[in-house]
């Protein structure tokens, strides 16, 4: 090579180092491919590869190397052979250190517990060499340091090999499928970062050391290893399997297994009684506590003596016959006209009222019917009442229903005051009433008894003062006191369906203060109080003791005489409610056991042999008492071939599912006080079906009857017409078997009934065919005429027979 051409390649060549471009080329390749389907389906789908951006930069070894070249170009003609050969050996040596630099680190990570001894062993070599070797230290170039690239590398190897010990350990910990599992599911950014191992949960630790200490007590043969946890086991009425193991921390089988040995087949989801269990838990060792389902109940009402409360105004219930003026009597008192609003002129609802005397005196008046068909309204009345106020008219003396009110008041243990009313009217005899009340153990105090007599008159408004007088009389000699802190509670007089307001129950107060969003249980029914009206239609926000009042906000219809309370919450409200429910199912249902019920194929069967004939109703009333009322007095109409079969009763309006089930049981629909709404009319119409509107019970009733008397079979009496004797029999071959007879008896009618008489013996019955007389059809033959006589479908007759003539007739029976 000439001197030239090394300056040129001298000039081209520049000092530094030598690195490749630096450049950002393209990561994402895109392409598309065919994907194919079932059923031959296609599609071209686009796919996107992505490459990982690495930075790698040029090995520094070389870029030294040809540096060190540039640089010493010029000198390397100036050195001498001494020159090159020291610095060719301190290269070698540093080459070495750099070789033995990598063996150290790969020692280190293969074997960390002799790293101390690796490490001092190559520390005695590194001496050694150097005494060995002298170099000159101006001529040995500086060592290459390791780039932050070579560091960075390093270290993610060794965090590397950390963490697979660390999977390594758990894996052992943890069991085979452990990581698979874990990798499935979705990791949090804790357990991303988190570099500990897994610890065991304190529960796992606790089960461990329960163990431990189990087998230690069962090896030394201590009484801890066999001891059982006693329980107290809660035992209700009706109790399943399953739930009775939960209870006693036991497997259901062993349950199970328990009830076969004692003869008791059944599953862990079957049901078993208490004394069955309790049985069971006793046999396993455990406490037994019974309890019942009528436990709900316990502390509903609070027991406070009434006797430490303060005073509170009497309640008073009226009774006595109908029409004897009850309600005219209260209107006079209370200046209104109950009485015009009553169809018929007769109390059919009880009507709860308070007065308030000139003395500022407050008075609660009941007023039940005096219909016979009310007695349950009038026992209702008796048993929440105070003082019974007995009603007679002076000119109808004592009647049914009035004795019926004296048993009521006696059995209820309540005084009564006697009011002797229509004093002013013809015929009117107060003595007489009082000498027929002393047959029913009714003294007044004129004769020498106990009993307060009045003589009233409602109409004309007559020592009306003197009753009421004679009533506070009584309620001070009862010294009448009620509490009026406390949850409320109280009785049910009456409840209906309203349009708008929905159900509406009339309460008499007894205890305690009612208020706006109370919840009220009521016999099987409960809801919160939303409005209170009082007697006068006025809205208030509160009612104490011996208050009537109407309340908005119950479920449903609760049942006249039901008792109320005032709860806490609305759960202890549904809890109650539904126990009483079931109880009321439990009742009516061994009540239908014990009663002898007809199913409608017997129903059916009895219809056809003529046994008997029932009549299906469906009946809707407005208030819950008149429905007590009807079908008590429906119930009460006994007859040995009809009877009435109630389909359905209830309270409220006529509506499409009544008429529904009117037209598959085919059943007399009947409404009281009540009327069909537009969807149930459309079905009466186009089922043909007649809906029966009353407003007086009387009338119904008599209806009802009148419909039964239909159904009875006709009353068949027999009346003798006459006797003809046969004096010759005439053979004809079209007709067969004439007779020619002679009456001797009564008289012979065409179409009537005959039996033929051989001997005064019946030898056949049946009709008469033909009756002529002289060739001339007849309808009738007198006594001592002859005539010609058939008999329909018989020819065995002889001379001398006598032909009995009779006729059948009907006369409709009723109940």
């Amino acid at each position: 090579m000439s001197v030239t051409d090394k300056k040129e390649k001298n000039s081209k060549s520049r000092l530094g180092v030598k690195t490749g471009r630096l450049e950002l080329r393209k990561t994402i390749d895109s392409g598309t491919i065919r994907q194919f389907f079932s059923h031959g389906r296609s599609k071209s789908v686009s796919v996107h590869i992505k490459k990982v951006r690495t930075y790698k930069p040029k090995d520094i070894s070389e870029s030294k190397e040809d540096h060190g070249k540039s640089m010493g170009l010029e000198k390397e003609e100036k050195l001498s052979d001494k020159e090159k050969e020291a610095r060719s050996k301190a290269i070698d040596q540093a080459d070495k250190k750099n070789i033995e630099n990598t063996v150290d680190d790969q020692q280190t990570k293969n074997n960390i517990d002799n790293k101390e001894a690796v490490s001092t062993t190559l520390l005695k070599k590194k001496v050694d060499k150097s005494n060995d070797v002298k170099i000159d230290n101006d001529n040995i170039p500086i060592p290459v340091k390791d780039l932050d690239y070579d560091r960075s590398l390093k270290n993610r190897k060794d965090e590397e090999e950390t963490e697979n010990k660390k999977i390594g350990k758990r894996k052992l910990s943890l069991g085979r499928d452990f990581l698979g599992r874990k990798n499935k599911k979705k990791l949090s950014i804790h357990q991303i970062f988190e570099e500990d191992e897994r610890q065991r949960s304190m529960a796992s630790v606790r089960r461990a050391r329960e163990r431990e200490r189990r087998m230690s007590s069962s090896e030394g043969g201590g009484a801890e290893a066999t001891k059982k946890i006693v329980r107290e086991v809660i035992i209700p009425e009706v109790i399943t399997v399953q739930e009775l193991a939960n209870r006693m921390a036991i497997r259901s089988a062993d349950v199970v297994k328990t009830l076969m040995k004692n003869g008791v087949l059944v599953t862990s989801n079957q049901n078993i009684d208490g004394d069955t269990a309790e049985l069971v838990v006793i046999e396993f060792g455990h406490i037994v506590k019974r309890v019942s389902d009528s436990d709900v109940e316990i502390g509903l009402v609070d027991n406070i003596d009434n006797s430490e409360g303060k005073p509170r105004p009497p309640i008073v219930t009226v009774m006595g016959h109908v029409d004897h003026g009850k309600t005219s009597l209260l209107d006079a008192i209370r200046s209104t006209d109950v009485v015009s609003k009553e169809s018929g002129g007769i109390t059919q609802h009880i009507g709860a009222y308070q007065i308030e005397t000139i003395n500022k005196q407050k008075v609660t008046f009941i007023d039940t019917p005096g219909h016979a068909a009310f007695s349950a309204m009038r026992a209702r009345g008796a048993n929440i009442t105070d003082i019974v106020v007995l009603v007679v008219a002076a000119d109808d003396s004592v009647m049914p229903q009035t004795i019926e009110a004296i048993q009521h008041a006696k059995e209820a243990n309540v005084p009564i005051v006697l009011a002797i009313n229509k004093i002013d009217a013809e015929g009117a005899n107060p003595k007489k009433v009082k000498q027929d009340l002393i047959q029913h153990e009714i003294l007044t105090e004129d004769v020498g008894g106990e009993v307060v007599a009045v003589e009233v008159s409602a109409t004309q408004k007559k020592n009306l003062d003197d009753l009421i007088e004679s009533i506070h009389l009584q309620a001070e000699l009862l010294d009448l006191k009620a509490v009026y802190d406390g949850p409320s509670s109280g009785v049910v007089l009456e409840s209906r369906v309203d349009v708008g307001r929905g159900v509406v129950s009339t309460l008499v107060v007894s205890r305690g203060l009612l208020k706006i969003g109370d919840i009220v249980v009521a016999g099987s029914h409960w809801g919160k109080v939303r409005a209170l009206i009082n007697d006068k239609g006025e809205k208030v926000n509160s009612a104490g003791p011996t208050v009537p009042i109407e309340v908005l906000g119950i479920n449903n219809v609760p049942q006249a005489g039901d008792q109320y309370v005032v709860v806490e919450s609305e759960y202890r409200a549904r809890e109650v409610a539904d126990y009483r429910k079931q109880a009321a199912m439990k009742k009516s249902h061994q009540a239908l056991r014990g009663a002898e019920v007809i199913s409608a194929d017997q129903m059916l069967s009895q219809i056809k042999e003529g046994q008997r004939k029932f009549l299906p109703i469906i009946l809707k009333t407005d208030v819950n008492g008149s429905m007590e009322a009807i079908n008590s007095a429906l119930r009460e109409i006994e007859h040995e071939e009809v009877a009435v079969q109630i389909v359905l009763s209830g309270v409220g309006a006529l509506n499409e599912s009544d008429l529904m089930l009117a037209v598959t049981s085919s059943a007399v629909v009947i409404g009281f006080n009540v009327r069909a709404d537009m969807p149930a009319k459309k079905i009466a119409k186009q089922s043909k079906i007649e809906i029966k509107y009353y407003s007086v019970i009387y009338e119904l009733i008599d209806d009802v009857k009148k419909l039964l008397s239909g159904l009875i079979t006709p009353l068949q009496t027999e009346s003798f017409l006459g006797y003809a004797s046969i004096k010759k029999v005439f053979k004809l071959s079209k007709i067969g078997k004439i007779a020619g007879c002679e009456v001797t008896e009564g008289i012979v009618k065409k179409g009537a009934k005959v039996r033929l008489l051989r001997d005064n013996v019946v030898i056949h019955e049946g009709d008469l065919s033909t009756l002529k007389h002289h060739q001339n059809e007849v309808n009738e033959v007198k006594q001592g005429v002859e005539c010609g006589m058939s008999l329909l479908n018989y020819n065995n007759i002889k001379e001398g027979d006598l032909i009995e003539c009779y006729e059948i007739k009907s006369e409709m029976r009723s109940i």
